[in-house]
């Protein structure tokens, strides 16, 4: 299982603006020996071996019998047939979000991992961000979401669109936030800079009568990672980039009087990417259930592919199509 050293073989497929950061990581982890990694790249995947010290596979087989777990952060197209293949050779998988392009491709991987008796692991990093271990603590019965997800434009993922690119890390959160099932879904979006959907905005009800709103956009000017939402008196505000968390609690004093009192209250600053791949080292090592399962990034897929349905229906709609003929073409 092991190396006999006592620290877990791993590796990373697929080095890109995202894997690069796995292959750092992963390099400076006292209980982790970084065998190798492979990039369809290979200038590049040279590159990178040689800044962290480690080898250049040539394919994915070379993986098999060598390690105990992998990063695979290539374009989400490959996760499906790549991760159904490690998982088969009894290799433990973190696979980056989202989980695969289709929910019958995630079904394929979480059932390859059930088979196998191995862990699969999804990257939404956002899970382990201090602001939300912080936000969890005191999560009672949130009632009303606003999320708001902007970036600059840049050419990675443009295989996906913004709601898989983007907005699937507030799904992932919101989803594991909210205990109750999605009853409603209302979407629109625009494609700006590429052939796929660059800005959108969704309002999602839940069956418990939660609300949520959420926009996501890769061609704004700035940088916003924020996410708020409201419980029975509490006001939470979430700053992804500054991992920061504020809170407004309404409270009642010795007089009777209500006042309004706000706390910054964080956890110490992390880098959520290391906090991640410890998680996973850790799932693999013991066996547990990971932090993010298959199921978690299967439950977030689904409902961003329903959004992703609306928006098209909605497109069809503005153009002078209807629900009926959208839904029959």
């Amino acid at each position: 299982m092991v190396s006999i050293s006592g620290r877990l073989r791993v590796g990373v497929i697929g080095v890109g603006s995202l894997g690069q950061h796995h292959v750092r990581i992963y390099s400076h982890m006292p209980d982790a020996e970084l065998v190798g990694i492979f990039d369809a790249n290979q200038a590049r995947a040279g590159e990178i071996a040689t800044r962290h010290h480690t080898r250049v596979f040539g394919t994915l087989d070379d993986f098999f019998g060598r390690v105990d777990a992998v990063s695979l952060a290539v374009p989400t197209i490959d996760h499906a047939a790549m991760g159904v293949r490690l998982l088969g050779e009894g290799i433990d998988v973190l696979v980056e979000k989202p989980i695969a392009t289709s929910v019958e491709e995630a079904d394929a991987l979480i059932e390859s991992a059930r088979l196998h008796q191995r862990i699969l692991q999804v990257g939404h990093i956002e899970r382990f961000n201090p602001a939300v271990t912080a936000a969890r603590k005191i999560l009672t019965d949130p009632k009303f979401f606003e999320i708001h997800r902007l970036s600059l434009f840049t050419p990675r993922s443009l295989d996906i669109d913004v709601v898989l690119d983007l907005m699937i890390h507030d799904l992932d959160i919101l989803l594991s936030f909210v205990n109750a099932e999605v009853a409603d879904i209302r979407a629109v979006g625009l494609p700006i800079l590429t052939p796929k959907v660059d800005i959108a905005n969704v309002r999602i009800e839940f069956t418990n009568g939660c609300v949520a709103n959420l926009t996501a956009s890769r061609v704004s000017t700035e940088k916003v990672r924020k996410l708020r939402f409201f419980q029975p008196n509490d006001y939470v505000s979430i700053d992804y980039s500054r991992q920061e968390m504020l809170v407004l609690k309404l409270r009642k004093s010795e007089t009777g009087e209500l006042n309004i009192d706000g706390d910054r209250l964080c956890e110490p600053p992390e880098e959520p990417l290391k906090l991640e791949l410890e998680s996973f080292l850790s799932a693999v090592r013991h066996r547990t259930t990971p932090e993010v399962s298959g199921e978690d990034g299967r439950r977030a897929l689904k409902v961003a592919q329903e959004i992703v349905k609306k928006i098209e229906m909605h497109s069809r709609i503005a153009l002078g199509g209807s629900p009926l003929s959208s839904a029959s073409s």
